[in-house]
């Protein structure tokens, strides 16, 4: 397995790793039975980590797919590179510490993070396009 894989594989895990704490923050600030329940009713928007945890997720799940289109396109086109490397590798390493960041509810040196992981995608990019 390359390394871009592993850092999918380990991007998906990550993904699965926030959608359970993120669930579980709701439920804790929400209550069990309103999780359980058919969450017709408005209710008003999640505070404190909950709320950090939830959009948080949300905001993987933004990227996430590109990051995702992006290494497929470097793995079926044979790309792999130390560019490509770098990118996927930037993109997991900031994912995992911007979750960390906003969870404590840290700001600008998170969005500073984002921008990381930004770039890890565009490094994908540009590997898949450039000639090696």
């Amino acid at each position: 397995m390359t390394f871009e894989l592993a850092m999918l594989v380990a991007s998906c895990v990550l993904c699965l790793i926030q959608i359970v704490i993120s669930s579980h923050a709701t439920s804790f600030q929400r209550g069990y039975r309103w999780t359980a329940g058919s969450r017709d009713l408005e209710v008003p928007p999640l505070t404190g980590v909950a709320g950090r945890l939830e959009r948080a997720l949300r905001n993987f799940l933004e990227t996430f797919p590109v990051f995702v289109a992006a290494v497929f396109l470097v793995h079926v086109l044979g790309r792999e590179s130390a560019l490509s490397e770098w990118g996927a590798g930037l993109y997991f390493s900031a994912r995992v510490v911007y979750l960390l960041l906003y969870a404590v509810g840290v700001p600008l040196v998170r969005s500073l993070i984002w921008n990381v992981a930004f770039v890890g995608i565009v490094l994908l990019l540009l590997a898949s396009t450039w000639p090696l």
